[in-house]
């Protein structure tokens, strides 16, 4: 059940992370209006927050998270900018979940 909720974790934490640098970059880049800015910022101060709900320690949880937010990245570009991975962005998110596996959950 532990690992189900850091994996939660990490996921809610990438989307957070992600969706809120969206929404800032839709402001900034395609002229989208403030409100998009406020939501952005809001959004990003929550993602600083999730991490610390992981039961490692910071170095350990930022180390692994950057996996996730890879593997993440790839999905996001795919599902929302609508440009399809090749196979060398799948290899990489791959290797980066494999990762995130050793640095937080293999047995110590």
């Amino acid at each position: 059940m532990e690992l189900l909720k850091s994996i939660g974790y990490f996921i809610l934490a990438g989307l957070f992370e992600i969706g809120g640098g969206y929404l800032i970059w839709l402001w900034l880049r395609e002229g989208k209006g403030i409100s998009y800015a406020v939501a952005g910022a809001v959004i990003l101060v929550l993602y600083g927050v999730i991490p610390t709900l992981q039961p490692a320690n910071f170095g350990r949880v930022y180390a692994a998270y950057g996996g996730v937010f890879i593997a993440l990245s790839i999905l996001w570009g795919w599902g929302v900018d609508k440009v399809v991975p090749d196979k060398f962005d799948i290899i990489g998110g791959v290797i980066s979940l494999i990762g995130v596996m050793i640095i937080m959950y293999w047995p110590r």
